[in-house]
């Protein structure tokens, strides 16, 4: 493919190198000379000089046969724009990169839909959602993030004591907008039916609504456990994304931010975060705080060392988990070796949205729940579908599959028993590995 790359920053260089080594055609625009010989040095693409967001620069680089524009520069408004005018001139496929929330989501304006472009994406956004998934839950499994973190999928056992066991699915009271996906027993994962029953020792795949997750997790868990204790280091946008992904949760954040300004703007954002105007890396902060008896340590600083340093300090003064964010990929294989438990990379996620993007296949598998047993797949509704206009109840998917998550345009939700499949929506099916002939005939998706 033809890929023309707006802003040769961290995101944009990495998204060529990427992209590049995967055979496409990749032109590298950016306004800094330096910056496009950086990657000239190291790199296979061609580069051109210039202003991203001015169309006759977009032209000479050949957007107008391009297919696909991604506008990562530093600036959202630039980026909007860049992506904006490719569309127009004749590019195929734009992305825009976005940091700012308003524009991601969508306050005030659909700015996607206003400005014709194909795809917002928001790696801090998509990082957060991450890294709260992980808090939430260490085995929790990812879904595709077009539900922008409103649908969750955890995997965990059923309690020796808990409410659901006995009880068959279709006598389970799940709130709406929940599903048990899969269960494991004695070792062979298997899709239940409305008569199965849950026992003790299962190992259940739960999907469901944010919003209603914990509720549900709660009939197949007999536990009490406290609140977990997570300490934030630094207080970019992305510590506000992970706040708001954690609130209303049992977790009591604090978020150490050394700027007095941005301390004061957080905590009048974020009412339920106790934020603090230190360093928890001053040993006298450390202590004071007894940030040693944290659940979790996440360090979400602009600055790479920092972040790593921060967790493994942390981590070997007794801290049960550190999560590091790290921009540059080429630290990502030490980690583990300094003590930090997950790395996270912003500039991965956005190379894996992007390739989203560009698979544009209407069955594409996107993950496995059990290896060789169960899989996940992205469906496309094509016009021709049988299901087409049905409810879900009257659409023979047991034993085989069952439908995790329905997106209707900008609507992303677990789908009732009472929802309609349309053209055009894109599902999330969990069902039996090798099965893929049927699910494509189903859904017309030839």
């Amino acid at each position: 493919m033809n890929i023309i790359i707006c802003g040769a920053g961290q995101v944009g260089s990495h998204a060529a190198e990427v992209l590049g080594a995967a055979g496409h055609d990749i032109t590298v625009v950016d306004n800094n000379p330096a910056r496009l010989r950086a990657i000239e040095e190291t790199m296979d693409v061609a580069t051109h000089a210039g202003n991203c967001a001015a169309a006759d620069v977009l032209r000479r680089a050949g957007c107008e046969t391009a297919d696909l524009v991604v506008a990562a520069t530093d600036s959202d408004e630039v980026n909007l724009l860049a992506a904006s005018i490719s569309k127009g001139v004749g590019a195929a496929k734009c992305i825009a990169r976005v940091h700012h929330s308003a524009y991601f989501a969508q306050r005030g304006l659909n700015y996607q839909e206003h400005l014709k472009i194909d795809r917002l994406i928001c790696p801090e956004f998509s990082t957060a959602v991450a890294i709260a998934r992980t808090l939430r839950n260490p085995g929790a499994l990812a879904m595709e993030d077009f539900a922008r973190g409103t649908i969750e999928v955890q995997e965990f056992p059923v309690g020796q004591k808990a409410a659901a066991i006995g009880k068959s699915l279709m006598d389970l009271p799940l709130p709406e907008r929940t599903r048990l996906a899969a269960i494991t027993r004695a070792g062979n994962p298997f899709l239940p039916s409305s008569s199965t029953s849950i026992e003790p020792g299962d190992i259940v795949i739960l999907v469901g609504n944010t919003s209603v997750f914990e509720d549900a997790r709660k009939l197949f868990h007999d536990e009490k456990s406290g609140r977990k204790r997570i300490v934030i280091m630094g207080g970019p946008p992305m510590a506000v994304w992970l706040c708001r992904a954690l609130r209303a949760r049992s977790f009591a954040i604090r978020l150490f931010e050394v700027n007095p300004t941005r301390a004061t703007e957080l905590a009048e954002k974020l009412e339920w975060v106790t934020v603090l105007q230190a360093d928890p890396t001053d040993r006298t902060v450390f202590d004071e705080e007894h940030v040693d008896q944290a659940d979790a340590f996440v360090a979400l600083l602009d600055d790479d060392e920092h972040n790593i340093l921060g967790c493994a300090w942390a981590k070997s003064l007794g801290v049960k988990d550190a999560i590091a964010v790290v921009q540059r990929p080429n630290y990502l294989h030490l980690l583990s070796s300094v003590g930090i438990d997950k790395p996270f990379s912003p500039r991965r996620v956005a190379v894996k949205e992007i390739e989203h993007v560009l698979d544009d296949s209407p069955l594409r598998r996107m993950s496995s729940l059990a290896e060789g047993f169960i899989d996940v797949y992205r469906v496309r509704v094509g016009k021709k579908s049988e299901v087409i206009g049905k409810r879900l109840r009257e659409v023979k998917l047991t034993p085989n599959w069952m439908i995790a998550a329905l997106q209707h345009g900008e609507d992303t939700r677990v789908p009732t028993a009472d929802d309609r499949i349309e053209a055009g929506d894109t599902l999330q099916v969990i069902g039996r590995h090798g099965e893929e002939g049927t699910l494509r005939k189903l859904f017309a998706t030839g």
